[in-house]
């Protein structure tokens, strides 16, 4: 059988008609009329993938012929949809991250040996770091767990109920905290209640917000 023997089997199994297949896969309808005569010889692996999920069968019986016609199980791993972009930013230490603002240039020479990818367009000079410690290990709601990695733009607003990495007058290195405001005044709250909250002076130097966090298993 013809792959767009198999894909018009497939539609025509589904019961779905080429808009709501063209609507799921994001193309025009024509396109999808394409496959099915045949008269289109390359799909997209996105769209392979987006039109087995809305038909029920495999993608690889669609595209290549082999595999089992239907998925036999529901399963909870999906195809996760990929960025059209991504950028990279440098993975640097705490050490660095509190020196941020004083820094000469956004991204000194030899500032990092490491870099990690990411779909998110930064306002401003942006970098990873590795979260340390427990603080903001939460045993409910919102936790961000030691060696996940989170992306700071320093660029972003700044405003109560963002993770913000800060630089505090006593000490040497960033500090990662949640901001919040209360009686008017503003103060970095771990979401740890066992740490103490810090108050926020004239002296505490806010480095960048939080947009984005990343847990790597190995």
């Amino acid at each position: 059988m013809e792959r767009h023997e198999r894909i018009a089997r497939a539609v025509e199994l589904s019961g779905k008609k080429n808009v709501e297949i063209a609507a799921a896969c994001g193309v025009k309808p024509s396109a999808v009329t394409q496959w099915i005569s045949g008269e289109t010889k390359s799909i997209k692996p996105e769209n392979l993938y987006a039109l087995a999920d809305i038909t029920g069968f495999e993608a690889e019986w669609l595209g290549v012929g082999r595999g089992p016609e239907r998925k036999p199980s529901e399963s909870n791993v999906s195809m996760a949809t990929q960025p059209s972009r991504s950028f990279r930013y440098p993975v640097i230490s705490w050490v660095a991250a509190g020196a941020w603002a004083e820094a000469v240039e956004p991204y000194p020479a030899g500032i990092s040996d490491t870099y990690e990818f990411s779909e998110y367009d930064s306002k401003g000079p942006a970098f990873w770091l590795k979260v340390k410690g427990d603080s903001m290990t939460a045993p409910a709601g919102q936790s961000i767990t030691e060696g996940t990695l989170i992306l700071v733009d320093t660029e972003v607003e700044v405003s109560p109920g963002k993770l913000v990495v800060a630089k505090l007058p006593d000490s040497n290195e960033a500090t990662f905290k949640k901001l919040v405001s209360d009686g008017g005044r503003l103060f970095l709250k771990p979401l740890n209640p066992g740490y103490p909250i810090e108050p926020v002076d004239e002296n505490c130097r806010i480095v960048g917000v939080v947009v984005q966090a990343l847990q790597k298993f190995y």
